[in-house]
């Protein structure tokens, strides 16, 4: 209900606020046609000096789209990296008019530009936001350090990504879902470079056209490719030092002639970090298991990456592209723990156990896609294949020393073997039709091949046998088929698109040790959606836009979260996957406004069945023993909302400030017992920059979450703020960056769960705090967003 009043209350206010605008595209393309990706325009006033300025970048496809008032003179400047600056005069007039902008290549040296024009850090572009990583990357070690320090994102220790709801979000590169466990996707993200990620796209609630498992929307990193014209590159190095430290450097070369355009990326780094893990959890009247750990990550990464782009003509647009990394990652772990009597106090057993893992993981993704542009109406025809492969070894050893109430020892090895291959293949096509009709289809088939095998021996009074408990081995094949067929159309002002999905699913998973056991998952979906925008009103020259959107979507299983075998912690617990589970559905609605295409505020509602989520239950064998695992559990309603507050960029000081909202109500069944819970929690963040002259800039950012929530655990208050200070040197050239992460030493929480028979408190506290210096030198073609507004060439008459 609350969903439905939110909705009829903004179109409300959509109906009866009274436009006199009219939509203005702007295209950019060089003289051969050739569109011009995110170009910088800037749209003023020719009559009124003191006229508020537009500014905007275009698109993938070179367009820019402006509001702008009917009958009005303006002067239309245009800026990009290897190219001249344009300057044009329009005048607005009929319905949605489409002005061409042609930029001449600049062959001369641009040693002496300045900056005038600034990306804002977060802007909307219908039904996703846009995040400018530039600055946040200065104080980053890697792809997921930006990933934390974006506002509104929230990432947990466990790695997990989320954007509005207690659901994790699906990670994307350069548009590809990352078909893989999250502690596979946070490593790999880890593994990227934080200079090589041109920009970042949240979508709370996609269209039809990305696939419909994105339950907590997607995230989708964008990887930066070769530039237009001539050769540039850049050589970077930094460090961060906590109680361990991290180094790592690299360098980027792009080049092109304009028709062949090349980018290659080499990146080495050496992390290390640490995290204590304290739990105390009662497991009968009067008993107590005290755990106190404490795991240390050291590892060393190697990444490369490049991007081959042929632009024959116009019309045909063709990439190939590949990454690789290779990751060794050490996990060392030592756990002294105890069993007392919660009465007297008295420790009945005493024991640590040490664990240490050695892991070594490839990845290779290799891409080839291709755009043919149909018309100049923006017609287009995509198609795009990807293929990745993951093999993983590791070696895990254990040992468990008894002190109380006797003396004794067990220890074991074992060795892991896991291969995952990934291939996709999706076509699709856009169509622009007469009176503002876009139709937008195609097909996808996303293949996951895994398979893995684990060997263990057990050592016990001097004789080593293989242990059957913990040897298996397990293949899992997943197979999505998909289609999909969206509208848009634009009636004056309200922008409507809708369309719905079809996915077919097929799941097989196959346990062939210890025991011969499967499970077989067929269903067909579909995943209607709907997308409504309109212009509320003008305040102050700040124009203000609502959107509605409402979809359907599935979330499921992961392989790793079906696969039935146990996996070793420590003595008292376990990991299993639950190959029982069922899909969750999750339908969302959604209300937000933006200004000026920044969002300031949301309201959003999910409605979410067969939710599962990861529990802990008490083995029946032994009260000591738990295992983890996944459980379908009943219904969630979730309802969030979300707030933003900014200073637009290009001053001395920009802010921006936001806070989230999210209550959950969950019924159903939790190991068996009935389970009814509510959890409201905030979330506040900020981004803060700071001009000291035109080479020094400092930069604030962090957050705070009140009354947190991962699945079922409980979490104190607990928050991170970071620092940094970069400074410009050799005509802007050489950057460097000072930073400090987490420095007031806050990101750590107490946690509580207590559910079916459950019942657990402890802490959890990283190695967060780190001081950090980064350097980067920048060389060839400055960066696209450094523009001389003074050189600008003659204006042209307009169409």
């Amino acid at each position: 209900m609350l969903p439905a009043l939110m909705c009829c209350a903004i179109l409300l206010i959509s109906i009866i606020s009274v436009a006199q605008s009219v939509k203005v595209i702007c295209k950019v393309a060089d003289k051969n046609g050739v569109p011009i990706s995110y170009a910088a325009i800037q749209v003023s006033s020719a009559t009124d000096s003191a006229n508020a300025h537009y500014e905007a970048d275009t698109d993938s496809a070179g367009t820019s789209t402006f509001t702008l008032t009917s009958g009005e003179k303006y002067i239309v400047r245009t800026f990009s990296m290897g190219y001249r600056p344009a300057v044009k005069n329009i005048l607005v007039k009929g319905t949605r008019p489409v002005f061409d902008i042609v930029l001449e290549p600049d062959t001369k040296t641009l040693g002496t530009v300045n900056v005038t024009y600034k990306r804002p850090l977060m802007r909307q572009e219908e039904d996703k936001t846009i995040v400018d990583p530039e600055e946040l990357a200065a104080s980053s070690t890697n792809a997921f350090d930006i990933i934390e320090k974006v506002p509104g994102l929230f990432v947990d220790q466990d790695g997990n990504i989320y954007i509005s709801s207690s659901t994790p979000a699906t990670v994307y590169i350069n548009g590809r879902e990352q078909k893989m466990g999250r502690a596979e996707v946070a490593a790999m993200l880890k593994s990227l470079p934080p200079g090589s990620i041109d920009r970042i796209e949240i979508m709370r609630t996609p269209s039809t056209r990305y696939d419909a498992s994105s339950s907590g929307g997607i995230v989708n990193v964008i990887l930066k490719k070769g530039v237009r014209i001539g050769l540039t590159g850049s050589v970077n190095a930094g460090m961060n030092q906590g109680t361990y430290g991290n180094q790592f450097a690299g360098v980027v070369i792009n080049n092109s002639n304009g028709v062949l355009s090349t980018s290659f990326n080499i990146q080495a780094s050496r992390r290390a970090t640490g995290e204590q893990l304290n739990t105390d959890r009662t497991f009968a009247a009067d008993s107590l298991l005290s755990q106190n750990a404490y795991t240390t990550y050291p590892g060393d990464s190697y990444y490369g990456s490049y991007s081959i782009g042929y632009t024959p003509n116009k019309k045909w647009d063709i990439t190939y592209d590949g990454r690789g990394s290779l990751n060794h990652n050490n996990t060392n772990s030592s756990s002294p723990a105890h069993i007392e009597k919660i009465s007297t106090g008295e420790q009945v057993l005493t024991y640590k156990t040490d664990v240490a893992n050695r892991a070594a993981n490839k990845n290779i993704t290799q891409g080839l896609s291709g755009k043919y542009k149909i018309d100049t109406l923006g017609s287009e025809w995509s198609t795009d294949l990807t293929w990745s492969g993951t093999p993983t070894r590791s070696e895990q050893a254990y040992n468990t020393v008894y002190y109380t109430p006797f003396y004794d020892s067990l220890s074991g090895k074992g060795n892991i073997d896991n291969r995952y291959n990934y291939f996709a293949f999706q076509t699709d096509m856009v169509w622009k039709l007469p009176y503002k009709i876009s139709l937008e289809g195609g097909v996808k088939a996303s293949n996951v091949w895994f398979c893995g095998s684990t060997d263990y021996d057990r050592t016990y009074n001097d004789t080593t046998r293989p242990d059957p408990a913990r040897t298996n081995a397990y293949t899992y094949e997943e197979h999505i088929y998909a289609g999909y067929l969206q509208a848009t159309k634009t009636l004056q002002s309200i922008l409507i698109k809708g369309g719905s999905r079809i996915e077919n699913t097929n799941m097989l998973g196959h346990q062939t040790v210890p025991t011969d056991t499967g499970f077989r998952i067929r269903r067909t979906d579909l995943f209607p959606y709907l997308y409504i925008s309109r212009k509320l009103m003008k305040i102050a020259g700040w124009e203000l836009r609502s959107y509605l959107i409402y979809r359907r979507t599935i979330t499921r299983p992961a392989y790793d979260y079906l696969n039935p075998f146990p996996r070793y912690v420590d003595q008292y617990l376990s990991e299993a996957g639950n190959p029982s589970l069922r899909p969750q559905f999750t339908k969302n609605y959604e209300a937000n406004v933006s200004v000026d295409d920044r969002p300031i505020i949301a309201f959003g509602y999910n409605d979410m069945t067969d939710m599962f989520s990861q529990v802990v239950y008490q083995a029946d064998s032994s009260r000591r023993q738990t295992l983890r695992t996944y459980d379908n559990l009943g219904t969630n309603k979730e309802f969030y909302m979300k707030g933003l507050g900014a200073i637009p960029p290009g001053k001395t000081y920009f802010f921006v400030l936001g806070g989230q909202y999210n209550y959950n109500f969950y019924e159903g069944f939790y190991n068996g017992q009935p389970l009814s819970y509510t959890r409201g929690s905030w979330t506040f963040f900020t981004y803060q920059t700071l001009k000291l002259g035109k080479y020094t800039q400092v930069v604030l950012n962090g957050f705070m979450r009140y009354k947190g929530q991962v699945q079922f655990y409980e979490l104190s208050t607990f928050g991170a703020l970071n620092l940094s200070v970069n400074r410009q040197f050799l005509q802007k050239k050489l950057k460097v960056t000072l930073s400090v992460n987490d420095m007031f030493f806050t990101n750590n929480n107490h946690f509580v769960i207590e559910q079916g028979n459950i019942y657990a408190t402890g802490l959890r506290r990283g190695d967060t705090r780190r001081y950090g210096m980064n350097v980067m030198y920048n060389f060839g073609i400055r960066k696209k967003e450094e523009h001389n507004f003074l050189n600008a060439e003659s204006p042209e008459n307009s169409k």
